[in-house]
C-alpha cells in the first residue's frame, strides 16, 4: 500500500512532460550498466575482451588465449566460434566483439568502407593448401582449367593468389572460383561438388590425411609471407580501453612463440575448442614437417596490406588501394618475448593474478 500510494504522489506531483524523459534517462541508465556488465565484468569483475574467430591455425591465438586466462588472470579473453567471415566481420561493426580474427582483404574491406578499424597483429602464416581431389590426379594449376574451385570468399588471400597463379598461366576465366564457409569444402569435396579448394588448415589436411585429396600447392610455395588472418579492433576500443588491447596482443603474441615449441600441446587446446581431432590439428601443423606454420612474424606492415590491396583493384574487388591508417604496429612491437614457458605464461606478466604471500 506505502508502494502504491508512492507512486500515486509522483504521479501527481512530476508533470507528465518531465516524467516520460526521466523513465527513459533510468531504463537508458539501465541497460548502459547491463552492456557493461555483459562485456566488461564477470566473476571476480574481471574484464572480458570478446575475440571472434574461425577454427583455422591462423587463429589459434583464440582458443590458446580463452584456455589460458579462464582461471588465474584479470583478464578473460573469450573465444567466440563464427560460422563464417562474413558473421565475423558484422559482430566487429556492431560491438558485439571487441576484436575479430578476420581474413585481411576483409579488413581492408571494413577499413575502406569508413570503420575506424586498425590492424594491430598478424596471425601465423604459411597455413594454407591448395588441394584437389585425388582422382583428377592434377598436378598443376593447369589442370584446374574448366574445374570448380572454392575459397574462403571473395575477400580473401586465397581468392586473389588463385586468380595471380590462373593469370600466370594464361588460364584466363577458366577456372570456376566459388565462395564456400571453409567448415563446409571437405564435405563438397568428397560429395563431387568440388574439383579444389584453397583454404588455412586443417580444412585441406582433412581431406589429405585420408586419401581423398593431394596438395597441389602450399601457400608459402606461390606466395611467400603469405597473410591470411589478421587480428582487427576498432579504434574506439583502443581508446577507451588502450592497456587491454595490450595485453590482449601481447598475449596472442606469446601464445604464438609457445606453440612453435610445443605443437603437440597446442593442437590438443585448439581441438578441443573446434571440435576436431587432436590427431588432425597435430597433422596440418608438421605436414609438410620443416617450417610449415611461422609463429614469428606476427607485427603487421603497411607495405604488405597495400599489396594486397593493390590486388584487390587489380582484380575488381575494390575500387581502391587506400589502406591510410588501417595499421597500429606498436602493441605487437612492443610486446614482451620474455619467460614463456607452460600454457599458464602465454598471458603477459601484468595480466597474470600474484599469488597470495
Amino acid at each position: 500500500m506505502r508502494c502504491d500510494a508512492l507512486r500515486n504522489s509522483l504521479r501527481n506531483t512530476i508533470p507528465a512532460a518531465v516524467r516520460v524523459p526521466l523513465i527513459a534517462l533510468g531504463w537508458l541508465l539501465l541497460i548502459s550498466l547491463l552492456h557493461y556488465q555483459l562485456n566488461f565484468q564477470s566473476k571476480g569483475s574481471r574484464p572480458i575482451v570478446h575475440m571472434g574467430y574461425m577454427p583455422v591455425i591462423t587463429n589459434m591465438a583464440a582458443p590458446l588465449l580463452d584456455y589460458a586466462s579462464q582461471e588465474d588472470s584479470d583478464i578473460r579473453f573469450s573465444a567466440l566460434k563464427f560460422a563464417s567471415f562474413a558473421e565475423m566481420a558484422e559482430a566487429l561493426r556492431d560491438g558485439n566483439i571487441e576484436a575479430a580474427f578476420i581474413i585481411a582483404p576483409l579488413a581492408i574491406v571494413l577499413k575502406q568502407q569508413g570503420e575506424d578499424v586498425k590492424v594491430v597483429y598478424i596471425g601465423n602464416r604459411h597455413e594454407s593448401t591448395l588441394v584437389a581431389r585425388a582422382d583428377l590426379q592434377a598436378r598443376s594449376i593447369s589442370d584446374l582449367a574448366g574445374r570448380t574451385v572454392a575459397v574462403p570468399m571473395r575477400y580473401s588471400g586465397h581468392n586473389l593468389s588463385l586468380r595471380q597463379l590462373a593469370e600466370s598461366n594464361h588460364l584466363g576465366d577458366t577456372v570456376k572460383i566459388v565462395e564456400m564457409n571453409p567448415p563446409d569444402m571437405p564435405a563438397a569435396l568428397i560429395s563431387g561438388s568440388l574439383d579444389a579448394y584453397f583454404v588455412g588448415e586443417p580444412f585441406a589436411a582433412r581431406t589429405l590425411q585420408n586419401g581423398q585429396s593431394h596438395s597441389l600447392f602450399y601457400v608459402e610455395d606461390i606466395w611467400p609471407d603469405f597473410i591470411c588472418n589478421v587480428m582487427l579492433v576498432k579504434q574506439s576500443f583502443i581508446d577507451a580501453h588502450p592497456k587491454l588491447v595490450e595485453q590482449l596482443v601481447q598475449g596472442a603474441v606469446r601464445s604464438g612463440l609457445w606453440a612453435q615449441d610445443n605443437l603437440a600441446s597446442a593442437a590438443e587446446i585448439a581441438a578441443s575448442y573446434w571440435n576436431q581431432s587432436p590427431e588432425l590439428v597435430t597433422y596440418a601443423l608438421t605436414t609438410p614437417k620443416h617450417n610449415r606454420v611461422v609463429f614469428d612474424r606476427y607485427i603487421p606492415k603497411a607495405d604488405e596490406l597495400k599489396q594486397m590491396a593493390k590486388l584487390m583493384v587489380h582484380y575488381e574487388l575494390s575500387q581502391s588501394d587506400d589502406i591510410e591508417g588501417l595499421v597500429d604496429d606498436r602493441f605487437a612491437q612492443e610486446a614482451s618475448l620474455y619467460g614463456i614457458e607452460g600454457i599458464d605464461t602465454i598471458l603477459p606478466p601484468t595480466c597474470t593474478r600474484t599469488a597470495n604471500p
